[in-house]
């Protein structure tokens, strides 16, 4: 079978062998085929939509170590920050002002919010704005811990995978983290019943073409309902500092391939996407993505949450610019929508 009577199938079938995904992301003949069998199946389920979400980064303090994250714990060049429980609802109230409605409360792991303090601001978020939706994205945690944010109103869980070899997971992290725990924790959400996120770098040190393969196929039988895939970009204060950010093209392509494997699935076109081309963001979109997550945090704070360098947090990527963001979306064809923008099965 020929690569474009492989994508035939894909985007009918919604199944491949490895090796064809392999074909695939090897190919740069076929990529533009590629992204337009990608809109398409969006389009056939959500349309032109794109819903928003309001992310809030509520901490950048994190107990872990990951060895390409600009906010581990050793990195003795950060100015930390926790925002207060008033702070968030804040966030949440200029974005409810400003049409969100799915707010995404991130840190990094940081035990200073307790499961009590979690519940409280899960509360009450829900008690303010009835028709919102309460995405986390705290790390690992405990199954029991899990529920309880569950019980207390959380209706989405992003915990990216981060790559689905386990022997890749261990060149990225340090002895104390472990793929078993991490897998553990996406099992866990996914048993308990919120709508789970998983998702990957790509480009990151010492992955291959295989890897990604992996990942996808990983993310076929997991079938979460959100995936973030963004590049992998250095850090200056980290070990991998010297290393070569993923590519534009590579990562488009992986969109692509997630939304024919996975077509009803939730994909942000991500700001690490927007943060290594200027127009990023949009290519991620014609590519098959269908969400995007302007920043609410307070804009002084913005500066002090890098994952990595150069991390774009102002202008169309900020809630203040959503009018701006509306524009650069009808501009090619698709239309921000401002409901909760959950799952369709």
């Amino acid at each position: 079978m020929n690569i474009k009577e492989t994508l035939k199938k894909l985007e009918h079938t919604h199944i491949a062998e490895p090796q064809e995904l392999l074909q695939i992301i090897n190919d740069d003949s076929c990529d533009t085929q590629l992204f337009e069998a990608a809109d398409r199946v969006r389009k056939s389920i959500y349309g032109n939509k794109v819903f928003i979400r309001g992310l809030i980064e509520i901490s950048n303090y994190c107990k872990n170590n990951c060895y390409y994250c600009g906010i581990r714990c050793g990195n003795k060049n950060v100015e930390r920050y926790r925002l207060t429980p008033d702070d968030i609802l804040q966030c949440c109230k200029a974005g409810y002002a400003l049409g969100f409605r799915t707010f995404v409360m991130q840190g990094g792991e940081d035990n200073y919010y307790t499961d009590n303090m979690l519940c409280d601001i899960i509360k009450q978020i829900k008690s303010d704005y009835s028709d919102c939706a309460v995405t986390l994205s705290l790390g690992e945690r405990s199954k029991e811990s899990y529920q309880r944010l569950y019980n207390a109103g959380a209706d989405r869980y992003l915990l990216r995978h981060e790559t689905a070899s386990d022997k890749h997971y261990e060149m990225l992290h340090p002895t104390e983290m472990s793929f078993k725990n991490r897998i553990r924790c996406l099992m866990d959400l996914k048993e308990i019943g919120f709508q789970t996120g998983a998702g990957f770098m790509v480009g990151s040190p010492y992955q291959t073409r295989e890897n990604l393969v992996n990942d996808l196929m990983f993310l076929k039988k997991l079938q979460p309902q959100m995936i973030g895939i963004g590049p992998f970009i250095p850090h200056r204060d980290t070990c991998f500092k010297n290393e070569k950010a993923g590519s534009l093209r590579d990562t488009l392509v992986m969109v692509a391939l997630t939304r024919l494997l996975l077509p009803n699935a939730l994909i942000p076109s991500t700001t690490a996407l927007g943060t290594i081309s200027e127009n990023g963001r949009e290519l991620g979109i014609k590519a098959g993505a269908n969400v995007v997550m302007p920043n609410l945090s307070p804009v002084d704070l913005r500066k002090h949450y890098t994952l990595y360098n150069n991390k774009i947090c102002m202008d169309t990527e900020a809630a203040e610019g959503l009018e701006a963001l509306k524009m650069s979306m009808q501009n090619i064809g698709y239309e921000i929508v401002t409901d909760r923008g959950d799952y369709r099965a």
